[in-house]
């Protein structure tokens, strides 16, 4: 998410349940969808009724079974208050009004209207580089948290600009990427003499290192659907553009090549971890991700003559892309146990070592990391290599998308308890655990300075996962969790001035290339507290599991989620 720094639409209309299987998807008829374009988001089946009782909508708003309430945002401006507070009784802490407030000076704006929010407004730091940027990863917790206090036109804003900018050609050194690329970022250019604005998009031919970002067009896929979760406005991604976008995207990302696996081949650079770190191959936060967007699209796509076609695919690609990854990327005590005693040199259909893993490749750290319960997606597999690192944001989208399972969400959330210390430490969360060092870091990162042992990141603390952990933890009915991760938080985040990353082994210091007034920390803390205070929310930004998906797809006119 964080860019490449330095260098059905599923709306619960009338009573639709934000958990409905595809199976289910014929019953709807989109005319009365219409009929009441508000948000209505079941409870959670997977939530833990002692654990909610524990939330502050439990007083504030009348119980459990108000959970289910209907809220419309767009009625609000929004532009003073917070709306999540003016639902509470209790009055917010006094960091919310601070957020808000550095929030909004991070506004960028286009022609007199707002389309995003720059990377930081760091004013003391002396080199600008890229962070005055619009990010697309980084504008995503910056407009749940904007739609989450009912100001939607800036999400709306957003989405049309960066689509309009993935329709421009785009190339590298001579080279032309793929049509349904979409930028990294992008920059409005204000000429005071002329009056007039201008947009410059950065597709990787900018960036340290010069890789086009991959996980771009999976975030935009997921923000259109959280904006019309909130909205309940269905025009936007019903539009002939936002469906060509849609399908621009899957066109790269769905087509056939030499693979042999479903999950999806990535460089280096291309995610949140913008830097070599060793995570080329088939990274958990590409595959988590391009799982959740095909999710959305399922459900926002026409399933007009073309759309049949990308929804079948993504069907078949679903079913083995689930399987995979719950099958070779998962871990716990036991396929640990069992990896150790693997053989190898294993030949035809009926290998248990597929990938001809050496067990005498797996490092010393993973046996006294895992506990006995717990679990969760390791960092990478592909042939002879499992990288067996712990990355936040892959493993808790895994949970958001229903990636994982059930059983797999509860054992990462038993994970997180067990390793406390090491995964949260003083401040939340780590983006990768452990970190790598001395030749070891010299070989994976071409000897990174930046990216140096418990920094940025190579087991750096970034509070901005905080929003991805509480929309986790909230799913598993664990919100006692993110409470006490958000507290670690506000000793320090805004004494800070709300630093971008942390270090050291528990991330007790601001990281030492660190901006300050990092957007998306800011953000980050404000959808983490709004969801806990209101976890309907968690509707926009999370999927139920499909237990019903199957290979063939039947679909009339309707489409929902």
């Amino acid at each position: 998410m964080d860019g490449s720094k330095e260098m059905g639409v599923g709306v619960g209309l009338r009573n639709v349940s934000s958990h409905c299987s595809i199976s289910e998807m014929d019953d709807y008829d989109l005319s009365r969808l219409l009929d009441k374009p508000r948000l209505n988001i079941e409870r959670q089946r997977s939530f833990d009724e002692r654990s909610l009782s524990e939330l502050s909508i439990g007083l504030a708003r009348g119980g459990l079974d108000n959970f289910e309430s209907t809220f419309s945002p767009g009625g609000r401006s929004g532009f003073e208050t917070p709306a999540s507070s003016a639902r509470n009784s209790f009055e917010p802490h006094p960091m919310v009004a601070d957020a808000w407030e550095a929030l909004r000076r991070s506004l960028v704006y286009f022609r007199g209207q707002p389309v995003g929010t720059i990377a930081a407004v760091d004013h003391a730091s002396e080199e600008v580089l890229n962070y005055d940027q619009v990010f697309v990863r980084d504008f995503v917790p910056s407009a749940l948290a904007f739609l989450m206090n009912g100001e939607p036109d800036i999400v709306k804003n957003f989405l049309l600009k960066t689509l309009h900018l993935q329709g421009w050609e785009k190339r590298i050194d001579r080279f032309k990427l793929g049509e349904g690329a979409m930028p990294a970022s992008f920059k409005v250019l204000h000429d005071p003499i002329r009056k007039t604005d201008t947009l410059i998009a950065d597709f990787g031919e900018s960036a340290i290192g010069r890789v086009a970002p991959v996980d771009s067009g999976f975030w935009w896929i997921i923000l259109l659907r959280a904006y019309t979760k909130s909205t309940g406005d269905l025009t936007l991604a019903e539009t002939s553009d936002c469906q060509k976008g849609m399908k621009l995207i899957l066109t790269l990302c769905l087509s056939e090549g030499f693979d042999t696996f479903p999950t999806l081949l990535c460089a280096d650079g291309c995610s949140m971890i913008d830097r070599r770190m060793g995570v080329y191959g088939y990274p958990i936060e590409i595959q988590a991700l391009f799982f959740m967007a095909l999710r959305c699209a399922l459900a926002m796509l026409k399933p007009d003559t073309e759309g049949k076609e990308f929804i079948e695919r993504i069907v078949k690609r679903l079913h083995a892309l689930s399987y995979h990854m719950r099958s070779y990327f998962w871990l716990d005590f036991q396929q640990l146990n069992d990896i150790y005693r693997y053989k190898t040199e294993e030949y035809s259909h009926t290998a248990v070592n597929k990938f001809n893993v050496i067990p005498d490749s797996i490092p010393e750290w993973v046996f006294d990391f895992m506990p006995t319960r717990g679990g969760y997606f390791i960092g990478n597999v592909s042939p002879a290599r499992m990288d067996f690192r712990w990355f936040a944001l892959g493993n808790c989208v895994a949970i958001m998308s229903s990636l994982a399972t059930p059983e797999q969400s509860m054992a990462i959330m038993d994970l997180l308890e067990s390793r406390w210390e090491e995964l949260v430490g003083e401040m939340p969360l780590k983006i990768s655990y452990p970190a790598i060092e001395s030749h070891e870091w010299r070989i994976v990162t071409g000897c990174d300075p930046k990216n140096t042992r418990w920094s940025y990141h190579n087991g750096g603390s970034w509070p901005v996962l905080l929003w991805l952990l509480t929309a986790a933890c909230i799913k598993t009915g664990r919100p006692q969790i993110a409470r006490r991760a958000i507290e670690l938080a506000e000793n320090r985040l805004l004494k800070d001035n709300w630093p971008e990353y942390y270090d050291g082994k528990t991330g007790r210091y601001i990281g030492k290339q660190a901006r300050k007034y990092q957007t998306w920390s800011i953000a980050g803390y404000l959808v983490a507290k709004m969801m806990l205070e209101d976890p309907s929310h968690l509707g926009m930004i999370s999927l139920e599991e499909d237990k019903q998906m199957k290979p063939a797809l039947r679909r009339s006119s309707s489409w929902t989620c």
